[in-house]
């Protein structure tokens, strides 16, 4: 049931998504729009809500349980983040704004910009492994919460692999072409 629940609130970000730009670019409808966007995070609060309740109504703890504390984790961190560059791709398209500018390629700003991504990588790892002890707090000595355990080692596992991912882009920053370069120095 965890699982379909995750699975309906991923469709359902996306829908809103979807409504609240179209609503927004395509029928001028503002208010509308931030209506549907704002409805956004009640996904995760059901995804919450019902989670606990499971857990209180006796479910073993599971992998299910812990997936769903990573995907409100992610959706924390990174949520805000995507719809924000999406907005920017919208308005692009269909109100007339110039395109929105992609992430730095080269050098050491490519390297900050991974290490800003990095960093909302250990915010959705916190929120998610505060959510799981707090499950597993709540589940009390009764049950085997050893999935959920596990479940925090993933999300710092996670958050290592991006990190040492966004430290080489640090180390051996990628250079820009001479053609860019070039084109960079004219005036």
């Amino acid at each position: 049931m965890i699982v379909a629940l995750i699975i309906a609130c991923e469709v359902g970000f996306w829908v809103l998504l979807a409504l609240g730009l179209a609503a927004r670019y395509l029928l001028k409808w503002q208010r509308t729009s931030v209506v549907l966007l704002l409805c956004e995070p009640l996904l995760e609060v059901v995804l919450f809500v019902v989670t606990a309740i499971d857990l209180r109504s006796g479910a073993e703890p599971s992998w299910t349980h812990g997936l769903a504390a990573i995907y409100i984790g992610f959706t924390v961190a990174y949520g805000h983040y995507t719809i924000t560059w999406l907005d920017g791709h919208a308005a692009h398209r269909f109100g007339g704004a110039p395109r929105p500018p992609g992430p730095p390629r080269y050098g050491l700003a490519r390297a900050a910009h991974e290490g800003r991504l990095w960093l909302r990588t250990v915010v959705a790892a916190a929120v998610a492994c505060a959510l799981l002890q707090a499950a597993i707090w709540y589940v009390g000595d009764g049950g085997d919460t050893s999935s959920l355990t596990s479940t925090q080692g993933a999300a710092l596992r996670a958050v290592a692999i991006h990190g040492l991912i966004a430290l080489t882009y640090a180390i051996w920053p990628k250079k820009a072409p001479v053609e860019e370069k070039q084109l960079e120095q004219r005036p």
